[in-house]
């Protein structure tokens, strides 16, 4: 996707850097027009003058109240972005736990160009032995990127990451707070103990909603009919929890204890003091 340079101390890595994932993957439509079978063009369209506009008279605003913008040329916006000096410049090493995973954005291989292959090599096994990574600042695009080199196997990983305020504050999520019952706490373990694996193999898992549609879009190019068949209704839910992890368990073939009673149990009282026996005479 780009070649960059790694800044390590006053090491320089010529590196590439390549996509993780396929974007084709996927199951893309156009919008067609349904009278003739075109695919549809788009047009900018202004109401005020009721007409459409070319591309070339468009320019980019910010909208800094309700309806109120002002308006940017390219020459301004040129001189305002970073300049791509396509540099990953570390600034800091950390534990890769450190990095919270609402961070994450985007992934990209990374490999080592010409020139760089020992160095390469030199920073992958370094931030393997220190269990460490790299975190850059990445300047690419006309944009600034924050960013983590990580390990991957023997080579490189970059993670590109957000910045702070790009986050939200989990804080502003209501959420009511209580204590956890321990009957169902128990329960709850135990449905994770039953369904815990020591891998993650993401081949087990399947698109199934891509491969349908790919199933009915080689039938439509066959000329087939096709016959959508309406998906029963759902069942009611479960509302009590303690029901709910139960019938949780049963279906996993699991043995579930009785119900217990989740009254809280009477303390119970001071024993009366038994009578004393009278000494024989």
């Amino acid at each position: 996707m780009a070649t960059a340079t790694i800044s390590f101390g006053l090491v320089s890595i010529p590196v590439k850097l390549f996509s993780t994932a396929s974007s084709s993957a996927g199951v893309h439509f156009n919008l067609i027009h349904a009278k003739c079978g075109t695919r549809i063009k788009q047009q900018y369209y202004c109401p005020t003058d009721e007409e459409v506009v070319s591309y070339d008279d468009l320019v980019r605003g910010y909208e800094f109240a309700k309806s109120k913008y002002v308006t940017f040329t390219s020459e301004e916006l040129d001189a305002i972005e970073a300049q791509s000096t396509q540099t990953i410049e570390i600034t800091e090493f950390l534990p890769l736990e450190e990095i919270d995973t609402i961070y994450y954005d985007k992934s990209y291989y990374v490999g080592p160009d010409k020139g760089g292959d020992r160095a390469y090599r030199l920073l992958s096994a370094a931030l393997r032995k220190t269990k460490r990574v790299a975190i850059a600042k990445y300047a690419a695009r006309g944009k600034m990127y924050l960013v983590a080199v990580m390990p991957k196997d023997d080579g490189l990983l970059l993670q590109q990451l957000h910045f702070a305020d790009e986050v939200k504050d989990f804080a502003e999520i209501p959420r009511q707070t209580g204590n956890v019952d321990d009957t169902e706490m128990g329960l709850a373990l135990k449905l994770i103990e039953q369904s815990t694996s020591e891998a993650f193999h993401p081949e087990n898992y399947r698109d199934e909603v891509k491969e349908r549609l790919q199933a009915l879009v080689e039938k439509k190019v066959q000329g087939e009919d096709i016959t959508v068949q309406e998906e029963e209704a759902p069942r009611a839910k479960v509302v009590d929890l303690m029901a709910a992890l139960r019938a949780s368990l049963e279906k996993k073939g699991s043995s579930v204890p009785a119900a217990e009673d989740r009254k809280p149990a009477k303390k119970a009282g001071k024993k009366a003091a038994s009578p004393k026996k009278k000494a024989k005479g």
